[in-house]
C-alpha cells in the first residue's frame, strides 16, 4: 500500500504542474495575444489554425509514444518545448512572428495530457492484492490545480500586467519533465501483454476496428461536445439577464467545485457499484436536463439546481470513457488511443460545434441549447451499442482464457 501511496502521490504532482500551466495560460491567452497587436480576425485564425495542428500532431505523437515506449521522455520534451515556445510569445509582436510561435506550442502542447493519461491508467485501477489509484484522484487533483491556477494567473495579471501569466505558465510547463521523471514508466509487461493483443502493425485500422473504443469516442464527443455553447455563450446569456459579475462568478465555481467532487470521491465510487455503460447515461441524462433549464431560463435559483450536474456531464462521463479505454484498447496502443480520443476525437467535435454554437446563439439565442440536449439525447443509443460490443468482448476474452475442453474417452 506504501508503494501505492507513493505512486499516487508522484501522479498528483505530475497533474498539478501539468494543469497548473493550462491554468495559468488558458484563460488569459486570447486577451494577452490581443495586446500583441492582432485583430479579432488574425485572432481567431491564429487560435483556429493552432486548433487544427493538434488535430495532426496529437495522434503522430501518440502512436510515437507506443513504437518507442518513451511516454516519460516525449512528455518531457513536449512540455520544455511547449515551456519554450511559451516564453518566445515575450518577443512576437507582428502576426506571422505570432502564428509561428502559436503553431509550435499547439504542436507541443497537443500530446501533454494524453501521455499523461496514458501513463495514469496503466497504474491506475487498485485490484486485490496490489497496491493501486483511482485515475480520478491525480485527475481531480488536475482539475483543482487548474482552478488555482487561472485565480493566481487573475491576480498576477491584475498586478504585474498579462505577460505574468506566460511566465507562470512555463514555470509549470518546465516543472512537467522534473515530475514525469519520477512517474513509473510505462509497464513493459502491459505493453507486451497478448492478452490484449500483439502489437499491430496498422495501429489506426486497430482502433477503427474496436468496436468499443469508436462508440465510447462517439458518446464522449456528443456528451462532451455539447458543452461548447456553455463555455462559448453560458456567461454572455447570464450577463444580458442580468446577472451580476458576481453571482456568475459563482455559478461558474460551483460548477467546477462539483467536477473536482466528482473526480475525487463520487465518481470512482460510483464506477464500483455499476457499469461504465450506466455511469455514460447517467452522465448523458444530466446533460438533458442541464441543457433543457438553461434554454429556458435565467432565474439564478434554477441555475444554481443545475450547475452541479457539470460534474456528470463532464467529470464521470470522463471517468466512464477512460474505464472503458482502459479495458478494451490493447496496451500497445495506449498513446494513441488517448490522442485519437482526446485531441481529435472529443477536441476536433468541440471545436466545429463551437463554430455551429455561434451560429445557433445567434439564431435562436438561448433556445439554442435545446440543440445541445439534442446531442446527449443522441448519445442513448449509442451507449446501447457501446454496451453491446462491451458483452462481445468480454464474452471473447472469457472464451480466450477458458481452459481447452476435456477429450478423454467415454
Amino acid at each position: 500500500m506504501t508503494v501505492g501511496r507513493g505512486v499516487l502521490l508522484r501522479f498528483m504532482t505530475l497533474y498539478a504542474a501539468l494543469f497548473s500551466a493550462f491554468g495559468f495560460a488558458s484563460p488569459f491567452l486570447p486577451a494577452f495575444l490581443a495586446g500583441r497587436g492582432l485583430g479579432p480576425e488574425e485572432l481567431g485564425f491564429v487560435l483556429g489554425a493552432a486548433t487544427a495542428l493538434r488535430l495532426i500532431c496529437g495522434p503522430i505523437a501518440g502512436r510515437l509514444a507506443d513504437r518507442l515506449q518513451a511516454f516519460r521522455a516525449e512528455l518531457a520534451v513536449c512540455a520544455i518545448l511547449a515551456a519554450s515556445a511559451a516564453l518566445l510569445y515575450l518577443a512576437a509582436h507582428e502576426f506571422w512572428t505570432v502564428m509561428a510561435v502559436g503553431l509550435l506550442q499547439a504542436a507541443a502542447l497537443a500530446p501533454l495530457v494524453p501521455l499523461a493519461d496514458a501513463l495514469s491508467l496503466a497504474h491506475a485501477r487498485p485490484r486485490q492484492n496490489t497496491g493501486g489509484f483511482e485515475y480520478g484522484w491525480v485527475r481531480g487533483v488536475g482539475s483543482a490545480a487548474f482552478v488555482a491556477g487561472t485565480l493566481l494567473a487573475g491576480q498576477a495579471a491584475g498586478d504585474y500586467g498579462l505577460s505574468a501569466i506566460i511566465w507562470l505558465s512555463a514555470t509549470a510547463l518546465l516543472a512537467t519533465p522534473i515530475a514525469a521523471r519520477f512517474v513509473p514508466g510505462f509497464p513493459e509487461n502491459a505493453a507486451r501483454d497478448k492478452s490484449n493483443g500483439e502489437i499491430p502493425h496498422r495501429p489506426w485500422l486497430t482502433l477503427l476496428r474496436q468496436r468499443a473504443f469508436v462508440r465510447v469516442t462517439l458518446v464522449a464527443s456528443l456528451v462532451l461536445g455539447s458543452h461548447a455553447m456553455y463555455d462559448s455563450f453560458a456567461v454572455i446569456r447570464w450577463t444580458e439577464a442580468g446577472i451580476s459579475p458576481a453571482s456568475v462568478g459563482v455559478l461558474w465555481s460551483e460548477s467546477v467545485a462539483a467536477e473536482i467532487l466528482v473526480f475525487l470521491f463520487l465518481g470512482p465510487r460510483l464506477l464500483r457499484v455499476v457499469a461504465p455503460t450506466v455511469a455514460l447515461t447517467l452522465a448523458a441524462s444530466c446533460g438533458v436536463l442541464r441543457w433543457a433549464v438553461v434554454a429556458q431560463t435565467a432565474d439564478m435559483a434554477a441555475l444554481a439546481l443545475v450547475q452541479p450536474l457539470h460534474g456528470f456531464t463532464f467529470a464521470l462521463l470522463h471517468l466512464a470513457t477512460m474505464r472503458v479505454i482502459g479495458d478494451t484498447v490493447p496496451r500497445a496502443l495506449a498513446a494513441t488511443a488517448q490522442t485519437v480520443y482526446g485531441v481529435v476525437g472529443v477536441g476536433g467535435t468541440t471545436a466545429v460545434l463551437t463554430l455551429l454554437s455561434g451560429w445557433l446563439y445567434a439564431r435562436f439565442g438561448p433556445a439554442g441549447f435545446w440543440a445541445m440536449g439534442a446531442l446527449c439525447t443522441a448519445a442513448f443509443p449509442v451507449i446501447w451499442l457501446l454496451h453491446q460490443a462491451l458483452v462481445a468482448f468480454d464474452s471473447a476474452r472469457l472464451n480466450r482464457h477458458a481452459p481447452p475442453a476435456h477429450k478423454g474417452l467415454d
